[in-house]
């Protein structure tokens, strides 16, 4: 199939993340693949490292750029693009006007995000051939927004390299222990409610250190900045470390005993699952996703949304028995292997490819 990909993406997240694998497995599957980035993507150190991809670099400077759509219609057109696949919100309208000229190409939207969506959306649904939802939550939200039929909605969970964690070793547990958490320095992803659980555990427990990973994007960087005010408010200097640049993940997870997720809403959770891949015990705050992912007691532990107090008790709970750590982590592991493999999210995106063409 020849496959047009496009994200106006600023910034490196997990739905990111999910572009670059997507398009690494397509094409070693033999599609021909073409992309269309902003002129400083942060995907395009990992894009030009896939042989055979086409990069497509333009302005994206709003929903309804007539240049840069105009530019993806010709492109589309001297290509012989069977399918568009847009990954995000602001290029939707951008990719159902390159998609207008014709009964092909086929355009195809990923909602990564929980958040509605909003009327201009409804302008361009007759050109949506279908919508994949990353989660069974996302799907829902898309029902009750009943701006797409549910004919138009399939899922297809994230899939991860399981190969990436095959090897991560385990830190040894006679260290102090290290409970941490990774992701985007936002309210949304509950670092505060994180720094206010480790307060409780610090309480109880001296062997414990806590480290924060991830970056903050917004504008003037306030959250991160009360971030570290409420870290010293709580006394925790020596015992909270924040790491503000990029991490390698695997590498960052295996200096971990106990990972955590306090996320106030989650599409899906792909640092959790990345968690259970590397054979760590994870405790979750219950967000759509992150229900998708863990079965509570089994593959992991679940806490109610904004309770610090709860969580700091489940993380506690988990640092005082060993055994339960090992056990949540082995069920993890092996749900992650036959639930989240990367070929399986490939296949299954390419079978949507194949429907909508086939219609």
């Amino acid at each position: 199939m020849r496959i047009l990909q496009v994200s106006s993406a600023r910034h490196f997240g997990g739905g990111e993340r999910h572009l670059v694998d997507l398009a690494r497995g397509l094409v070693e599957k033999d599609h021909e693949l073409s992309i269309a980035v902003t002129e400083d993507s942060p995907l395009l150190p990992d894009l030009r490292q896939i042989t055979g991809v086409n990069i497509l670099r333009l302005p994206f400077r709003q929903p309804f750029d007539i240049a840069t759509a105009w530019k993806l219609r010709k492109f589309t057109g001297a290509r012989g693009v069977e399918i568009i696949h847009a990954h995000m919100a602001r290029d939707y309208p951008l990719a159902a006007l390159a998609a207008s000229t014709s009964a092909t190409p086929r355009l195809v939207l990923t909602r990564h995000v929980l958040f509605p969506m909003g009327k201009l959306h409804r302008l361009t649904r007759r050109r949506v051939a279908r919508v994949i939802a990353v989660s069974q939550a996302v799907a829902a939200g898309l029902r009750n927004q009943r701006i797409f039929g549910d004919e138009q909605i399939t899922v297809v969970h994230h899939g991860i390299d399981l190969e990436k964690f095959r090897d991560v070793s385990r830190r040894a547990e006679k260290d102090r222990m290290r409970v941490g958490i990774l992701g985007e320095l936002s309210p949304v992803k509950g670092q505060t409610e994180f720094v206010l659980a480790a307060s409780i555990i610090a309480t109880q427990r001296d062997d414990v250190e806590f480290v924060i990973a991830g970056r903050d994007h917004s504008a003037n960087g306030a959250y991160v900045s009360q971030l570290k005010q409420l870290i010293v408010r709580k006394k925790l200097d020596s015992r909270v470390e924040l790491i503000e640049s990029h991490v390698e993940v695997a590498d960052f997870l295996s200096g971990l005993n106990v990972f955590v997720s306090a996320s106030t809403s989650e599409a899906f959770g792909l640092a959790i699952v990345d968690a259970m891949a590397a054979g760590l015990p994870v405790v979750a705050t219950a967000t759509g996703g992150a229900s998708e992912i863990i079965v509570d007691g089994e593959t992991g532990l679940l806490t109610p949304i904004g309770s610090w107090n709860e969580l700091a008790d489940r993380i506690i709970e988990l640092l005082d028995d060993g055994e339960q750590r090992k056990r949540l982590a082995t069920n993890a592991r092996q749900m992650v292997a036959e639930r989240f493999a990367l070929p399986r999210m490939i296949s299954e995106t390419e079978e949507v490819y194949r429907s909508v063409l086939s219609r």
